[in-house]
């Protein structure tokens, strides 16, 4: 048996990560997580998933773990997240970086093949260019969030030009899906139109995102592993199709057949970059598939809401 660690599994990249990786028997699957953010009913009820309730930003939590257990490969995607949540938390934020030490330490002393790292877009700041691309983008970080993630990196590359130990960088850009907290715009937006409840926005709403579907983020990552891919580099998860926050809510609103109005807020002070859209090239030649469009899925969304609600009637 192969034992991987998915730290920060209980949350909605890393839950979902572990539901495909335990499909095959010949892994083992240990979730940690402190559910300060993460939910367990998230965590996938099979035989080969274990769920420990540990802290990773306390070494002596997490010690004993990667003693038993003795993991071939990590993912660790355990960290704060949401822009409102960290923005109000940044001595959390911060604390992240206990973490990422923690889990290189202790991979690079028990023999684990290779970590994966949850980054994110955050770090691009505001681009330089569009589409952000991995190596011609330069990092503008500068919220603490954005920063921790920057740090992490140079953690990961430090480790493995002085102990070999080898990394994956994930960049991820905004993912969605069924399970995702409704603290993100796509969950609030979908909860509300379903719901005829106003639709707030920021600002204008003419800042731009893009959206990857759950299973395409699972699926890259997963080949990432399985192939033996990008291995000590830095790979871009996410879609490269741009679209306004004003036209996301538009949209969602006709695919919902919703009587939801959109209203305007104050921008926020900061944290809410002007755009985002990742170059993908690497992730579509690694992935070999079209991706999942934004229409197919908010229609995935919007067929799990509804069973769903059906399910708590």
């Amino acid at each position: 048996m192969t034992n991987i660690l998915i730290t920060g599994g209980a949350g909605q990249l890393g839950s979902s990560l572990a539901t495909k990786l335990a499909v095959n028997d010949n892994l083992n699957v240990v979730i940690i997580d402190n559910l300060s953010t993460g939910n367990l009913s998230k965590v996938p009820k099979k035989h080969n998933v274990k769920f420990i309730k540990a802290d990773v930003n306390d070494y002596n939590d997490i010690i004993s773990i990667f003693a038993t257990f003795k993991f071939e490969y990590v993912f660790h995607y355990a960290a704060v997240v949401g822009v409102e949540r960290t923005l109000s938390n940044p001595i959390n934020v911060l604390n992240d970086i206990e973490g990422i030490k923690n889990v290189l330490s202790l991979s690079k002393n028990s023999g684990v093949k290779r970590v994966f790292y949850s980054s994110s877009s955050e770090v691009y700041g505001e681009p330089f260019e569009i589409p952000q691309n991995e190596k011609t983008t330069p990092l503008n970080s500068r919220l603490p969030y954005a920063i921790v993630k920057n740090v992490g990196e140079s953690f990961f590359k430090a480790y493995q030009r002085e102990y070999g130990l080898n990394y994956t960088i994930f960049r991820f850009f905004n993912t969605y899906g069924p399970t995702q907290s409704n603290d993100f715009v796509m969950p609030r937006f979908m909860r509300l139109a379903l719901n005829d409840q106003p639709i707030p926005i920021y600002g204008k709403g003419d800042q731009t995102r893009s959206f990857c579907y759950i299973d395409d983020n699972v699926d890259v990552c997963l080949k990432a592993l399985y192939e033996d891919a990008y291995v000590n580099d830095v790979l871009n998860v996410g879609n490269d199709v741009e679209i306004s926050i004003l036209d996301l809510a538009k949209k969602i609103i006709d695919i919902t057949d919703s009587t939801s109005e959109i209203i305007f807020l104050p921008s926020l002070k900061e944290g809410d970059m002007n755009r985002r859209c990742p170059d993908i090239t690497k992730m579509k030649e690694l992935l070999g598939r079209e991706l999942i469009s934004l229409e197919e899925g908010i229609n995935k969304m919007k067929l799990y809401y509804s069973s769903y609600l059906v399910e708590k009637a």
